[in-house]
C-alpha cells in the first residue's frame, strides 16, 4: 500500500504547489464545454460564497454542475486544508473537453447523419483571500512616458 497521506497528489502539485487551498473535478459532465465555459468565466476570480449565490440564480443549465464543483472544492478546504468557506475565492476555474459519444440520426434515402453527444470536465479551484495576487490598474487617457516631438526650422 502506498503512502498517500503524506505526499502531495500529481494534481494538487499542479494545480496548487504548497499553497493553502483546495480543488474539485467534475469529470463526463453530459453538456458542452463552451455552454459550460460561459459560466465558469463569471466566477473565476469571485468570493467563494459569492459565486455560489449568484450560480443559484442563473438560468443557464450549466450553473447547476458549475455550482456543485464549486460547493464540492469549498466543502474540500474546509474539510481537508481547515479553512473558512468565508476566507476563501475562486483562483482556477477552466473546463476541458470530455469523451464525445456519436450516434446516428437516420436521414432521408438511407443515408445517415451523426450526432455528437459532448462532455466535459470541470476543474476549480479554491485559495484564502490573503493569498490573492494583487493586480496594478492601469491609469486611462495619456500614456506615462513623455513623446518626443521634434520641430521644424529654427
Amino acid at each position: 500500500m502506498s503512502n498517500t497521506q503524506n505526499e502531495p497528489s500529481r494534481r494538487r502539485e499542479a494545480l496548487l504547489g504548497d499553497r493553502p487551498g483546495s480543488f474539485a473535478i467534475a469529470r463526463h459532465v453530459r453538456m458542452s464545454a463552451t455552454k459550460c465555459r460561459r459560466i465558469v468565466d463569471l466566477v473565476r476570480g469571485m468570493d467563494a460564497a459569492d459565486a455560489v449565490a449568484m450560480l443559484k440564480f442563473q438560468p443557464q443549465a450549466a450553473a447547476e454542475p458549475v455550482g456543485k464543483v464549486v460547493a464540492s472544492a469549498i466543502a474540500n478546504a474546509e474539510q481537508t486544508e481547515g479553512l473558512r468557506a468565508d476566507d476563501l475565492f475562486i483562483s482556477q476555474a477552466f473546463v476541458d473537453e470530455g469523451v464525445t459519444m456519436r450516434r446516428i440520426r437516420p436521414r432521408a434515402k438511407g443515408s445517415a447523419s451523426r450526432i455528437l453527444k459532448r462532455a466535459a470536465h470541470i476543474t476549480v479551484v479554491v485559495e484564502p483571500k490573503d493569498a490573492r495576487p494583487e493586480h496594478k490598474k492601469a491609469k486611462k487617457g495619456r500614456p506615462t512616458t513623455p513623446v518626443k516631438t521634434e520641430t521644424k526650422g529654427a
